[in-house]
């Protein structure tokens, strides 16, 4: 990976330091139907997408003022598999629910990021559809991966395809028409209002290709935020070669669910320290959940759902909540057709009733509204066995203690100075404090 070349990336906009998303599938959440028997075209517009609405009230109350929208462009299926970038998907609505969606959000201070799939498109797009007719001497042949060597008029075109899905067709990413069509898309959404874009499957597309297009579309809307899904690899050098701001913190979210599901601090603790290392590079995009990934109340327990949101709103990054998360919702990832679904459900029309865990995410995230200084402060493992945790977050002159207990017996710990609870449960004694069985707690002070 070549980072010479790569243009300067700008410093992060400041907003960013503040904001905390709540993370919403918009086409499971409104219950559409995410694989329809009815071919694109001959879909009726169903204005679903106001569903959503009533629950921004519920993303201020929780303290959170981003609402990460996953696809929202229209699609042959699950919404990965664009169609069409420059409208709304049918099943959702249009144009005006999407720009009502929008004006309510910043109404109530809540900042819009969608999510961009430019790695590829669907098979049923009508630029593929014209290759698929008319070959190389498509117009919109430029725009797609395809090895023309060997092709004869009546062959199945030879496009690349995203992870062996059929339905997914790759972009040329070394294709001036490519670069042109995603700085179009990003900037014509970014006109209508919202504040930045996820890059769906951002590791799989050259950081050359990043590298060109997010300057563009930066000369015209500077104070835009661009994050990048990479599941592996050296983010560091991913971000210094694409000029992104942030990217997925997948390791540490995989670090703090085994490492509380299997009782081995250690793990988490090993996470920990390695995200700290990303920091200078970049305030990476923390999460314990997200729609691709088994719930996190499911995959530690519920009972322990709390001390990885402890975690999250305590160590350094952008945070995101997966809708539902807060109020310990459960569902189990499977690797077959429609798997996805149980971790993607449709919502009810209002917020329901508050839990208990549903008022520690409010503890907590008020906590980070306080200290927006954690976004980027550097964290020290304290305390470490294999079932009890001590984390200090802390700058020359402000510090926040995370504790966590995971075994079935009270533990005593040390405070590392912190004298008042901020989000969980202890009593704090003479630089001691004490948890209760497979209990949590955050902790404030010098």
């Amino acid at each position: 990976m070549n980072t010479d070349t790569a243009p300067e990336r700008p410093a992060e906009p400041a907003w960013v330091e503040h904001v905390m998303w709540w993370h919403v599938y918009p086409l499971g959440f409104v219950g559409a139907d995410v694989r329809p028997d009815t071919p694109v075209d001959g879909r009726p517009v169903d204005h679903r997408l106001g569903r959503i609405e009533p629950w921004l009230d519920h993303v201020v109350d929780l303290g959170l003022n981003g609402l990460l929208l996953g696809p929202v462009f229209t699609s042959s299926t699950h919404g990965y598999d664009t169609v069409d970038h420059f409208r709304i998907d049918p099943r959702l609505g249009d144009d005006d629910d999407f720009d009502r969606l929008v004006t309510a959000a910043h109404d109530r201070g809540i900042r819009v990021l969608l999510d961009g799939v430019f790695n590829h498109v669907g098979r049923e797009h009508p630029a593929f559809r014209a290759v698929e007719e008319q070959g190389s001497d498509a117009l919109t042949a430029d725009l797609f991966a395809i090895d023309w060597a060997g092709w004869s008029p009546g062959d199945d075109v030879p496009v690349g395809l995203f992870e062996g899905h059929d339905i997914l067709v790759a972009l040329d990413h070394g294709s001036r028409a490519t670069e042109d069509l995603v700085v179009e898309v990003m900037t014509h959404w970014l006109a209508r209002g919202v504040d930045g874009w996820r890059l769906d499957a951002a590791y799989a597309v050259p950081t050359a290709f990043w590298a060109r297009v997010l300057p563009r579309v930066r000369e015209r809307f500077p104070d835009a935020w661009f994050t990048g899904e990479v599941i592996h690899g050296d983010t560091a050098a991913f971000v210094r070669a694409s000029t992104v701001d942030s990217t997925t913190q997948y390791e540490l979210w995989q670090g703090i669910w085994h490492g509380i599901a299997d009782r081995n601090c250690f793990e988490l603790a090993h996470a920990v320290e390695r995200h700290d290392e990303l920091l200078a590079a970049q305030a990476p995009s923390t999460f314990v959940g997200n729609h691709d990934v088994t719930r996190i109340a499911s995959a530690v327990g519920e009972r322990f759902a709390g001390h990885a949101a402890a975690v999250l709103f305590t160590v350094a990054g952008t945070p995101s909540v997966w809708a539902g998360d807060e109020y310990g919702w459960t569902g189990v990832k499977e690797e077959r057709v429609g798997g996805d679904d149980a971790v993607r459900p449709e919502f009810p029309a209002a917020p329901p009733e508050s839990v208990e865990l549903t008022h520690a995410y409010e503890a907590l995230i008020a906590l980070r509204r306080r200290e927006p200084w954690l976004h980027r402060a550097h964290t020290d493992v304290v305390h470490l066995t294999n079932t009890a945790l001590v984390l200090r977050t802390a700058t020359a002159e402000r510090a926040v203690v995370t504790a966590l207990n995971l075994s079935p017996d009270p533990v005593d710990l040390p405070t590392a100075g912190a004298t008042r609870v901020e989000a969980g449960g202890a009593d704090v004694g003479d630089g001691t404090l004490r948890l209760q069985a497979a209990a949590w707690a955050v902790l404030s002070g010098s």
